[in-house]
């Protein structure tokens, strides 16, 4: 078991990170709980990322991973570029992340994402319990001298409190960059409730065969959590 107060750092994944408008905005709205409000226009965030070899990561070994959620307002990264998140699914082949993520509040179930290029096509497609529940299609270009870097602002619960994470990354985005299509192809799933708008809006989003980024070793409360006050959580209780 992985100490969940621990740091990690994965490098040179390839990751496919996107948002959209969402075709019910009601019932996106009512996945944010008390404390976190949604962005105006209920726009919905996703990452698909593949890990390919153990030696991309300080810990976690090679792994697949998944998360979504719905943008926040109010609760910016810092530096103010890419505002807060809050975590409604977050889908992992590797029972080693699954158990760490969890002890930090995320939503980890099992599943697996696969991306495929086919020359300029890029497919990503994610499964829970073996069943295909995502299918993300975008062309793509290669990578050239420009790079993206900066933070993300994730938030999730434990024992009745919102916990909140920043997540440093840097990226090299291909160009062009252009979705093509996201398909939720169960219906009777959870997840369908984030399903886009038709015609598809994309808000933001890029592919990078060579994305890093790190796990935060402390979580800070947050201010608005309902039954804790502000403070760190530098230690985290690994459960049963």
């Amino acid at each position: 078991m992985l100490d969940p107060a621990a740091p990690h750092l994965v490098v040179n994944s390839r990751m496919l990170f996107f948002g959209w408008l969402p075709a019910d905005p009601d019932a996106v709205a009512a996945l944010v709980p008390h404390g976190l409000r949604p962005s105006p226009d209920r726009l919905v965030f996703m990452n698909q990322y593949v890990v390919d070899d153990d030696s991309q990561t300080s810990g976690f070994g090679a792994y697949s991973l998944a998360y979504l959620g719905v943008v926040l307002a109010g609760v910016d990264a810092p530096g103010g570029l890419n505002p807060g998140g809050w975590w409604t699914h977050y889908v992992t082949c590797s029972d080693r992340v699954r158990a760490y993520a969890a002890t930090r509040g995320a939503p980890a179930v099992a599943g697996r994402t696969r991306i495929v290029r086919h020359g300029e096509e890029i497919v990503a497609e994610t499964e829970i319990d073996g069943v295909p529940v995502i299918r993300a299609r975008c062309q793509v270009g290669e990578t050239g001298g420009t790079f993206s870097s900066g933070h993300h602002r994730y938030f999730t619960t434990r024992d009745g409190q919102l916990l909140s994470s920043v997540y440093p990354y840097v990226a090299e985005p291909v160009d062009p960059f252009v979705i093509e299509s996201v398909e939720f192809l169960e219906p009777t799933h959870p997840i369908y409730a984030l399903r886009p708008e038709n015609p598809l809006t994309i808000g933001f989003g890029f592919y990078s065969p060579r994305a890093s980024f790190a796990y935060p070793g402390g979580l800070t409360v947050h201010a608005d959590s309902a039954q804790a006050a502000p403070g760190r959580v530098d230690a985290l209780s690994v459960p049963a």
